[in-house]
């Protein structure tokens, strides 16, 4: 064997070395986040199991213009002006006004919450009971007459004497979906009927319909901050579920060409986050539901995560912006948050899904070894994805 042919031998070696170091390495990250997870999971589901269905249809409002089957929010900075109490609403940005309804907002968290642990017990344990516990409130919401949400948001976050409803409503059901990536997965390992599967399925048509063309779904999708990017996020989700391949190629088109280059500065932070007075909370959610359009939009023919703008914006230069003031939020270079301040960072998202992708250490502890009991309405609600285990497979 002569010197060239041992260099080749060599690099070989060395690259099939690297590719199969990288492989373990992210199977280890795989295994460690189960194991991470399953004591807080598996503890919870025991009480999810008992847990009954709450929907829209239980709690309502006299401000809300919609029916009882409606679901109703109220913007979250408006407050009655202290100068004419009964007159319209003025906004007073990042102060939440704790005297808003919320109550349907608060429901569809829980549907949320309580089926995607229920379906992270059972891919940890393969026990139906979790399943068939979860379905019944998948049957409250989505096929059941008197208790269903209809599939619109025509009258979420509304302002007294300004608006009965609003597109920048439609990021309330951004929890719908681990929701429906339950159902996705119930589907796949074929624990839900061909009854269940239509109905689920064609109440998100529909819903998927009135976000991609009614106005305020139209309105959200160009709102050029953290809004477009969970009208995309969710859209893409739903689309993906109604295999509405239209719609998702859109909302890939809509990534890249907007999304990324209108909202991302060559850093990798998001200035249009940076300018609202709770810059830290809002760049981690905007962040968090940045990734989640890369999780949900690639496939073998369309990779997101490695997809770079011209001058070298990516997902990756995001999350690697934000990293150190995760590690050490003390670090961060604006006032902090004039609400909520301390209890973020939380186990975000974005740090342990770009582990996962990018085969980053750091990342993964960042994940780790951050809070993943979220009790604080205002963080779950501002958490996309709480159940990284119905994202492994």
């Amino acid at each position: 064997m002569n010197y060239n042919s041992i260099q080749k031998s060599l690099l070989c070696t060395f690259i099939l070395f690297l590719f199969f170091s990288i492989i373990t390495k992210g199977q280890n990250y795989k295994q460690n986040t189960i194991e991470v997870l399953t004591e807080n999971v598996l503890t919870e589901a025991a009480k999810n199991l008992n847990e009954k269905p709450i929907t829209i249809t239980s709690y309502t409002c006299d401000r809300s213009a919609g029916s009882k089957n409606d679901f109703y929010s109220e913007g979250d900075y408006w407050w009655p002006n202290p100068n004419d109490i009964n007159g319209p609403y003025i906004r007073k940005d990042g102060l939440t006004n704790p005297d808003n309804f919320t109550e349907h907002r608060k429901a569809m968290l829980r549907l949320s919450i309580i089926v995607g642990n229920l379906t992270s017990a059972y891919l940890i344990t393969k026990d139906t009971s979790y399943v068939s516990a979860a379905k019944t409130h998948l049957k409250a919401w989505f096929i059941s007459d008197s208790t269903q949400m209809n599939p619109n948001l025509l009258y979420a976050q509304a302002i007294k004497g300004r608006h009965t409803g609003r597109g920048i409503g439609i990021i309330d059901a951004i929890h719908l979906i681990e929701v429906v990536k339950s159902v996705m997965i119930f589907d796949n390992n074929s624990l839900i009927s061909e009854q269940e599967l239509a109905n689920i399925n064609n109440w998100f048509t529909e819903f998927t319909l009135w976000l991609s063309t009614h106005k305020y779904g139209l309105d959200e999708m160009v709102h050029p901050n953290n809004h477009g990017t969970c009208w995309n996020m969710q859209v893409a989700m739903f689309a993906k579920f109604t295999q509405n391949d239209t719609i998702l190629n859109f909302c890939r088109e809509n990534f890249k060409n907007k999304l990324m280059p209108n909202q991302m500065a060559t850093n990798g932070s998001f200035p249009l986050e940076l300018k609202r007075t709770k810059p830290y909370g809002y760049s981690l959610f905007n962040l968090d539901a940045m990734v989640m359009n890369c999780m949900i939009l690639s496939d073998e023919q369309n990779d997101l995560w490695n997809f770079e703008l011209a001058d070298g914006r990516s997902i990756q230069k995001a999350i690697a912006y934000m990293a150190p003031y995760v590690k050490d939020k003390t670090s961060w270079p604006l006032e902090p948050d004039v609400m909520y301040w301390e209890n973020w960072p939380v186990a975000q998202p974005a740090f342990i899904f770009g582990a996962l992708k990018f085969n980053n250490e750091l990342w993964f502890e960042l994940w780790k070894n951050n809070k993943h009991s979220l009790e604080v309405e205002e963080v779950l609600r501002n958490v996309p994805i709480r159940n990284p285990l119905l994202w492994l497979e």
